[in-house]
């Protein structure tokens, strides 16, 4: 009997694996290319390699998807409920003042249109362009701000002079200033990481920046801007390895200075005065937030149902804008605000994992850029929530992709577009395994693997 012959394998050659594309399996035929087009793996005369002993395998690598699903999935859905909640909240008003109960809704329609342009726009621009421009987006931001306050520059709203006036729009600045000023911050973490871990002066400089634009806010005033962007700074220092001693004992300073501010001004004092008890004088200075608190109250477990809201009628001021979350929970009760929060939660928890994984991948920039802006949504979610329902100070603070305004939902959907960035350059320039440890915290993280 004639003994088998043994079959020579010849490899490319790059180091083949030990399993071969389907696509190559012709027996005599010999691929010619180094890569495969359709899985990826290294190529070699297929008939040669079955005979020495190889089997063939269906591919099982596929690029990973560039998009990450569950951000762009919470963003479309809280953007659809901001949509129906200002159609409901804004048809009387609207109706009284323009004679057109569909004008708010309408332009909160064209303005989501141009937040999704926008998304795509900043998903296609790389992370390097913000990184080198950091310095630059800071230096403006604050000349921007300043410009707002020089008399016949600035547009005032309310007693709040915020905007920027070009005929056909209103810019307000300290919106998109927060976000750029992140930018700023997460490229300094990246440029100076050994400083700010050993030098208190590495701490202090940008965080004096913080502070000087965050006193332009407060001139303007708007407080409640003044306070996230502060809160979101102080966080990325955190993250960023800075000394726990030189964290508290700033973030125990920025708390007292806005304390004193609060009470220095007497608009501030009225409001922390109805905060402390609305139902002391509810027909003036508690007037807003007793109607918020009877709107909310009114919605029980499952809400009166959509357009079933009586607050919105004359009741309650800004019902479309910084007071929208009561007449949504008026309208879908406890079920309804507990999803929308839970909604917030995650949309926070998945920047914060996409931040992580990207600091994992030596992608610093990216990581922090991530946790900033995932830090910015939440809080800015959270003061506007804890306002509705009585547990801090009006702050005139919208509620994220949600309440009417164009200058917040343009400045947090080019938010969103950097998270989506971030996590398309991390899925195709990964180049480590992801450490599934869940002792590792983000400052852990952060010193074990250089910028």
């Amino acid at each position: 009997m004639d003994r088998p012959s043994v079959g020579i394998v010849y490899y490319s050659p790059r180091p083949a694996p030990a399993s071969i594309c389907t696509k190559n399996l012709k027996p005599g035929v010999t691929t010619s290319c180094d890569r495969c087009e359709v899985c990826s793996v290294s190529s070699y005369r297929t008939d040669q390699a079955i005979r020495g002993g190889l089997q063939p395998v269906s591919p099982s690598f596929k690029l990973p998807p560039s998009i990450d699903c569950s951000i762009l999935l919470i963003y479309l859905t809280l953007i659809l409920i901001g949509l129906i909640m200002v159609f409901s909240a804004s048809i009387g008003i609207a109706d009284q003042q323009t004679g057109d109960p569909f004008y708010y809704v309408k332009r909160q329609f064209l303005r989501i249109v141009l937040s999704l342009a926008l998304v795509w726009i900043t998903y296609r621009i790389p992370l390097e362009f913000w990184n080198k421009n950091g310095m630059l987006l800071m230096l403006g931001s604050i000349i921007l701000l300043a410009g707002v306050l020089i008399p016949g520059v600035g547009h005032t709203v309310n007693g709040s002079t915020r905007w920027l006036n070009f005929g056909v729009f209103t810019f307000q600045i300290s919106e998109v200033a927060k976000l750029f000023l992140i930018i700023y911050l997460s490229g300094y973490l990246i440029r100076r990481s050994q400083e700010i871990q050993t030098n208190t002066m590495g701490f202090v400089k940008p965080m004096l920046i913080m502070a000087f634009a965050s006193g332009l806010m407060i001139l303007e005033p708007d407080f409640g801007a003044a306070a996230i962007l502060l809160l979101t700074g102080l966080g990325l220092m955190f993250l960023g390895g800075v000394r726990f001693g030189q964290f508290t004992v700033f973030l125990t300073g920025t708390l007292c200075i806005m304390g004193l501010l609060a009470v220095s001004s007497p608009y501030r004092l009225s409001r922390i005065t109805s905060f402390i008890d609305p139902w002391a004088d509810p027909f003036n200075s508690g007037f807003q937030l007793t109607q918020s608190l009877i709107a909310i109250g009114s919605g029980g477990w499952f809400g009166t149902g959509l357009g079933g809201s009586i607050q919105k009628l004359f009741y309650l001021p800004e019902a479309h804008t910084d007071f929208l979350f009561a007449i949504y929970a008026e309208e879908f009760g406890l079920a309804g605000t507990v999803f929308l929060i839970v909604l917030y939660a995650l949309l926070g928890l998945r920047c914060f994992a996409i931040g992580k994984m990207a600091l994992l991948n030596q992608q610093a920039f990216g990581a922090y850029l991530a946790y900033g802006v995932g830090l910015l949504i939440t809080l800015q979610a959270v003061f506007n929530i804890g306002v509705n329902l009585g547990a801090l100070p009006t702050k005139g603070m919208t509620l994220p992709f949600v309440s009417y305004g164009g200058n917040s939902i343009l400045s947090m959907s080019l938010a969103i577009g950097l998270v989506l960035r971030v996590f398309r350059e991390y899925q195709f320039k990964r180049d480590i395994p992801i450490v599934k440890d869940r002792r590792l915290s983000f400052r852990h993280a952060n010193r074990r693997i250089s910028p």
